[in-house]
């Protein structure tokens, strides 16, 4: 594997907030060699079905997606937050390109089954276009992803970010070394939420069931827990969960590590 390229992956605590944003982007710039990004945004989504009277659902983590949640997920996700987002980065020299799973059938994804629990229109990725996107990263392009794919007959899916993330990294893997960051507003993963010095160095697999069976991780943080072995089990170099300052360190924040090995 000649190449090296790190996956980021943010969440919406740093896109709805303008200097949190502003940090990460300068601190992004920093990371030498290939990268890509890949953003969230639920809170802004929330926000909008609020404004218009929409009931939010939300199971375990992950949103429900009726047809109009999906209206107003398309045109924040792909839209509104992935073009501010790109805008910025040109402003700071990076020259990005945004993406859903659609443009350039890069990710193509099909819609989860109903049961146990029908999440709607949700996806669940099947396909990841690699070529494509090491096509764009060798013309010094940065690909931008908003978490949107595409059944490929037609369907836009609601997407979790995280799981583009973690499927991305793995699909890059058959031909670099990926390092996946999954970056929010702490310098890692928190055992107390009220003491921002608690971070967990690291986290194995036994040790994860137990932080979830005891609250430690619950909601948006157990996907990301999930999708960081699932990328580990698939061949992925290193996984991080870090802060904004610290994304373009080679070990940043908390770091997870595979079912083989032994914490230290």
């Amino acid at each position: 594997m000649s190449t090296s390229i790190q996956i980021i992956k943010i969440g919406g605590n740093i896109i709805n907030d303008a200097k949190l944003l502003e940090e990460f982007l300068q601190s992004f710039q920093n990371i030498k060699g290939q990268k890509l990004l890949v953003h969230g945004g639920g809170r802004a989504a929330t926000a909008f079905s609020e404004r218009l009277g929409l009931k939010v659902n939300m199971i375990d983590g992950r949103r429900v997606t009726d047809k109009e949640t999906l209206d107003i997920a398309v045109m924040t996700y792909a839209g509104l937050i992935n073009k501010q987002i790109v805008s910025k980065m040109q402003c700071l020299g990076i020259n990005a390109i945004g993406l859903s799973g659609a443009d350039g059938n890069v990710i193509t994804s099909v819609m989860r089954d109903k049961l146990p629990i029908d999440y709607g229109y949700v996806g669940d990725i099947v396909k990841v276009n690699a070529d494509l996107i090491h096509t764009l990263l060798n013309q010094q392009l940065i690909p931008v992803f908003c978490p949107v794919t595409h059944s490929k007959e037609g369907q836009l899916l609601n997407t979790n970010a995280d799981s583009i993330a973690s499927a991305v990294a793995k699909a890059m893997s058959q031909q670099s070394s990926v390092v996946l960051k999954y970056c929010f507003e702490y310098n890692g993963v928190l055992e107390d939420l009220n003491d921002k010095t608690s971070i967990i160095q690291q986290v194995t697999k036994q040790s994860a069931k137990h932080y979830i069976n005891s609250g430690v991780f619950a909601d948006g943080m157990i996907p990301k827990i999930e999708n960081a072995f699932k990328a580990l089990d698939a061949g992925i170099s290193s996984v991080h969960i870090c802060g904004i300052k610290h994304v373009h360190q080679d070990n940043p924040g908390t770091s997870f590590i595979h079912s083989n090995e032994r914490e230290s």
